[in-house]
């Protein structure tokens, strides 16, 4: 693509630096091998085919959290070996084609999940491989609706159902245990969190292996946070303080592999999303810059109460800014991207960049107001001013 043609592009739409994608995944994957870890990429964050395509090429696996990103991952490239499939609340048409696929691993939830998965693995006369998805009750200090590790949250089997467990895997026939898995939430920033979480797995783990059952995965899940506020100073996440930190607490025996499902540190700061600005509305003590995007292309705000650097690409001389409430168009008084944003003085028709919109972005966009999906921009490199003709 002919970088003078870029502005041509019918905003909203997602631009994606492929270059800052290759750096981070080069990255997490020479820090990972310096332990022998394993990487899964969780497809939530991000299920565009292009990013797949380098994600592939650099040799991670797939999480993934519903059938059809089980379909997108084999369509992708992604190994059957290569492929997990999580979920509190898998379907039985979605289990059964994963049975079909010869996916590497289901990663279980419940007692009555491991019931369904049998049955209907030995109605395909199959093995099932299963890591039992336990809850460490352990708190990741992030956004409540993204913490998933503690014993009031719908994931996970709780340790008071353990023993059962034990006695059901005894039973079920077309089941095998190889793994225990452990997510706790996302965009932790905290690494204590981490430390915490392998202690929990290390006494979970000798629990099951007290009780004759062999463990050869340790799943620790993901959550690596990255930096909203300043994105260009943090592009990439501290790969080696993350894996350095599992390598130093957690407990593994030469039978055992350690495994990752990473998502929004891979992919997150490489995404931008670009709008235009609408309309100004000035008020006697609020500015609103209306922009054609909204909520349906990036949900976070709204959903989260999340902060993402706005900037004006259009003007860049600071020395006169105001503060704008930057708004979407859709019918949501929450369709709200920022509040009192200082911005360089902005007016209809400036491009602007909310950053860090690589995960939970594109994958969250919805039609809702009948809104149509724009397309996605994938440049080599260049900072965004030097990629758009204003």
């Amino acid at each position: 693509m002919e970088l003078s043609t870029l502005s041509t592009h019918q905003t909203p739409f997602y631009y994606y630096n492929m270059e800052l994608l290759a750096q981070t995944l080069q990255s997490c994957s020479a820090e990972a091998k310096k332990y022998n870890f394993h990487v899964h990429y969780a497809l939530k964050a991000n299920a565009n085919p292009e990013i797949l395509k380098s994600i592939v090429n650099a040799g991670f696996g797939a999480d993934c959290v519903s059938g059809n990103e089980v379909l997108r991952a084999k369509e992708n490239g992604f190994a059957n070996t290569q492929i997990v499939f999580a979920g509190v609340g898998k379907s039985d048409q979605e289990i059964n084609d994963a049975l079909d696929a010869d996916i590497s691993c289901f990663n279980v939830e419940s007692k009555q999940e491991l019931e369904v998965l049998n049955e209907l693995a030995a109605a395909k006369n199959k093995i099932a491989s299963i890591a039992l998805r336990i809850n460490p009750n352990v708190n990741a200090h992030t956004h409540h609706y993204i913490t998933t590790g503690l014993e009031e949250n719908k994931f996970g089997i709780n340790h008071w159902e353990l023993e059962k467990v034990i006695e059901l895997l005894g039973v079920y026939k077309n089941i095998k245990l190889v793994g225990l898995h452990f997510h706790i939430g996302s965009q932790i920033t905290d690494m204590s969190v981490f430390k915490s979480l392998c202690l929990k797995v290390n006494e979970f783990v000798s629990w099951f292996e007290d009780r004759k059952q062999h463990i050869r995965i340790i799943n620790v899940g993901g959550g690596l946070g990255i930096d909203y506020v300043n994105p260009e100073e943090h592009a990439i996440s501290d790969f080696e303080a993350y894996f350095k930190l599992f390598n130093q607490f957690l407990t593994v025996k030469n039978h055992q592999e350690v495994h990752f499902e990473l998502g929004r540190a891979l992919v997150a700061q490489c995404g931008t999303l670009i709008s235009k600005v609408l309309y100004i509305k000035e008020g006697l003590q609020t500015n609103f810059a209306i922009l054609d995007a909204g909520m349906t292309e990036l949900l976070r705000p709204a959903l989260y109460q999340a902060y993402h650097k706005i900037e004006n690409l259009s003007n860049t001389n600071t020395s006169e800014k105001k503060k704008y409430d930057v708004v979407g168009p859709i019918c949501e008084s929450s369709d709200c991207f920022g509040k009192a944003v200082e911005l360089p003085i902005t007016k209809r028709g400036d491009y602007i960049a909310i950053r860090s919109a690589g995960a939970y972005g594109e994958v969250m966009r919805s039609g809702y107001n009948l809104r149509v999906a724009n397309s996605s921009v994938f440049v080599p490199s260049a900072p965004l001013r030097d990629r758009l003709s204003l």
